[in-house]
């Protein structure tokens, strides 16, 4: 009976042993966790009602950002691009949503914006900072708020790059959307449309930078694969912007890239809002 009373023990003990085992190799590694945080790309954490998608064109290598209410059924688009038209409403359908505002951070040089084809299709509205001196149904300016159902993108003036560059931050929801001001790891060219590195540097540190280290920034454009970056992240990585003023002034002012390839047409439209005909 005691060989038999031990026996028995020593079996239960190898199946409580072998569960515990189990959990353990089940149990997703602070890794997996941290990237399934990442790779979350629909509702924030912090208010279930916010829909957000990052788009991209391949192209120009170009995001476009979905913000939306579920609630209210109001979206917002920033950076559309023209040949993405079809993709952008395609989405903004499937997700129930309602395009009220189709946003530019500023007036690109590399693609020709999707304002003016999205404004044939709908009763959307353009916004465009009034520093551009662009065509658009609405201009705003630095302090200035775009609403969207319950959610507010205010509107910080980050010239530089252009003069009429804009910083789109969503109020209370730890988001920014830079533009070509701020890149990861990077920042916007300066040598043409009105560049001026000075000012860039001054913009992106007093407007961008100046947020909380934990906002998420998301940029017009990406040529490695990146496609978020934070506040903290770029004050401590950014090979251009840690570096003081005088500095990156000079080695901006020595990058000598070439133009963007689409510069003599991606201009001239985007200054009224993509809508080609407007420039007959």
């Amino acid at each position: 009976m005691a060989t038999a009373g031990r026996r028995a023990l020593a079996g239960l003990w190898r199946s409580v042993s072998s569960a515990k085992r189990c959990r353990t190799e089940l149990r997703p590694s602070p890794f997996l966790l941290h990237c399934r945080g990442l790779c979350a790309t629909g509702e924030t954490r912090e208010n279930p009602s916010l829909v957000f998608r990052q788009l991209f064109d391949q192209s120009s290598f170009t995001y476009t950002y979905v913000l939306g209410d579920r609630q209210s059924g109001e979206c917002v688009l920033i950076d559309p691009v023209i040949e993405m038209v079809d993709r952008d409403t395609r989405v903004i359908s499937e997700l129930g949503l309602r395009l009220t505002y189709a946003l530019n951070t500023h007036v690109h040089a590399d693609h020709v914006t999707g304002t003016g084809e999205l404004k044939k299709r709908s009763e959307v509205k353009s916004v465009i900072a009034r520093g551009s001196k662009a065509v658009a149904d609405v201009h705003v300016d630095e302090g200035d708020t775009v609403k969207f159902g319950q959610f507010e993108l205010e509107v910080r003036s980050t010239p530089g790059h252009t003069d009429g560059c804009l910083t789109f931050v969503l109020k209370n929801q730890g988001k920014a959307f830079t533009g070509d001001a701020l890149l990861i790891r990077g920042c916007g060219r300066t040598d043409f449309q009105q560049g001026d590195p000075g000012r860039l540097y001054d913009s992106v540190h007093g407007k961008i930078l100046s947020l909380s280290d934990d906002t998420q920034l998301y940029p017009a454009h990406d040529y490695t694969g990146q496609t978020v970056t934070t506040v903290a992240e770029e004050k401590k990585f950014n090979p251009r912007l840690t570096k003081p003023k005088a500095e990156f002034v000079q080695l901006m002012s020595e990058l000598n890239l070439p133009y963007p390839r689409l510069i003599d047409k991606a201009v001239p439209a985007n200054m009224v809002c993509g809508l080609q005909e407007l420039m007959k």
